[in-house]
């Protein structure tokens, strides 16, 4: 048997051993607590960044595209656009002159229309316009006005195609 002394130093070294348990646990709990708080901020930050980036992207790809007067009179007018715009870059060159605003035309497949031997071809009132075609000319031709200013690809090379055999 251990003698009085003995057990309450015994007792002493148990209780400090059970409070330096709970500090550290305390410790752990409250270490736990800050990386938790650090993950909540970084996550949170991540998507607010991602938010403002959809957001940006949803922006960019409403806003109206810089032709689309343009580019709805023509279509309102019966203009038509035969092209070959997944090999073609004549077509896509025309395609490119108008923007986000070509989505607008009515544009179809050459193969649509039989005769058409170069692309991009336009028809409109029985015309055929052939190859790339500046603004001017398609202002001219179909009555519809593009509100001025220049537009880079069509600068040079109007009427050129790639002739269909």
């Amino acid at each position: 048997m251990l003698s009085p002394e003995k057990q309450r130093q015994l007792a002493e070294e148990d209780k400090k051993i059970e409070e330096e348990r709970k500090q550290a646990e305390e410790a752990s709990r409250q270490k736990q607590s800050f990386l938790r708080g650090k993950k909540v901020k970084i996550w949170g930050i991540i998507g607010v960044i991602l938010l403002l980036s959809i957001g940006a992207f949803a922006y960019a790809r409403s806003r109206p595209g810089k032709w689309d007067k343009f580019a709805d009179c023509l279509n309102e007018k019966g203009m038509v656009m035969y092209g070959a715009i997944e090999w073609c870059s004549y077509t896509q060159r025309q395609a490119g002159m108008f923007g986000k605003s070509f989505k607008r035309l009515d544009y179809r497949d050459y193969t649509k229309l039989q005769g058409i031997k170069k692309t991009p071809t336009w028809v409109f009132e029985g015309e055929w316009l052939e190859g790339v075609q500046s603004f001017e000319r398609l202002a001219a031709t179909s009555g519809c006005s593009y509100s001025g200013g220049q537009v880079g690809a069509q600068l040079s090379g109007e009427g050129e195609g790639n002739l269909i055999s």
